[in-house]
């Protein structure tokens, strides 16, 4: 059995969650069943996305990531959990988690996978967040307690605005894995060519694309906070820490511009603290 064969049939190690990353800090205030639900999760996208991002042939890449949606398969046919599977099943049926979710974060990680994703166009683009933001908000909607109609509405917007937002904060990292996700439509209309990645994070009206992407994300962090506040407070609070943290790095960005070289900008545990106090406590 040769190297590739091994990697494919090896079990993803579980990903450790970082105790001062957004996410842990987000959803250390949960009750402990929920909390611990989240953390599963959490593991589940980190080792997708971790297979999407590792330098290994594509063909194995895409073999670890439909091994995924074979043992994810076993798990909802009742046929029991393997090592992939085996931290989500208590999650799965505590709440109700739905495979199709869990399938299209998959489906997004394999769009990095096929190809190195530069320049796509919107309804590219859209997709894309959707199944690798929005569809973990949908499994995140559940286990929080919010109402399912509402969930949706918020996973769609937060989504978006989160992963937007982490875009336009790491155009120099994708850069390095020959990956540009700012859309075609928004370069084309900065007068910008989006065949050279280098040439467009360097083009003097860079600016105007990545501010176009701020306006959308801006109104996807808007339409989340309406959601949000139609909705019971208790079930909300993780996802308001995660939208206020974020909507403040974006503006952060803003502030420091997009001309190159641009310094690395990362959430303020300050931002952390501040939001924890106005919505960790009911």
């Amino acid at each position: 059995m040769n190297e590739l064969d091994l990697k494919t049939l090896m079990p993803a190690p579980r990903a450790p969650i970082a105790r001062g990353s957004s996410f842990y800090l987000a959803m250390r205030i949960l009750p402990r069943e929920r909390r611990q639900a989240m953390y599963e999760v959490y593991a589940f996208c980190r080792a997708v996305d971790d297979i999407a991002d590792d330098g290994g042939a594509r063909a194995g890449r895409i073999a670890m990531l439909d091994r995924w949606r074979a043992d994810l398969a076993q798990l909802y046919a009742g046929k029991g959990t393997t090592a992939l599977t085996e931290g989500l099943a208590v999650p799965i049926k505590t709440f109700g988690l739905k495979q199709e979710d869990f399938l299209a974060v998959i489906a997004g990680m394999e769009m990095d996978v096929r190809r190195d994703i530069q320049a796509p166009d919107w309804e590219a683009l859209d997709l894309y967040c959707d199944r690798v933001a929005s569809a973990v908000g949908r499994l995140s909607i559940k286990i929080f307690g919010i109402e399912e109609e509402k969930g949706r509405v918020l996973s769609h917007h937060l989504g978006r605005a989160l992963q937007m937002t982490n875009i336009l904060r790491d155009l120099d990292q994708d850069a390095e894995m020959g990956r540009l996700y700012l859309p075609k439509e928004l370069l084309g209309n900065a007068g910008i060519a989006g065949d050279d990645i280098g040439k467009v994070l360097s083009h003097p009206r860079l600016g105007e694309a990545c501010g176009a992407l701020v306006a959308r994300a801006r109104r996807h962090f808007a339409e989340a906070a309406m959601v949000m506040a139609r909705c019971d407070r208790g079930s909300v609070r993780s996802p308001r820490i995660m939208a206020s943290v974020y909507r403040a790095l974006l503006e952060k960005l803003v502030k420091r511009g997009w001309n190159a070289p641009r310094a690395e900008v990362s959430p303020s545990k300050l931002q952390f603290l501040w939001a924890v106090m106005r919505y960790g406590v009911v």
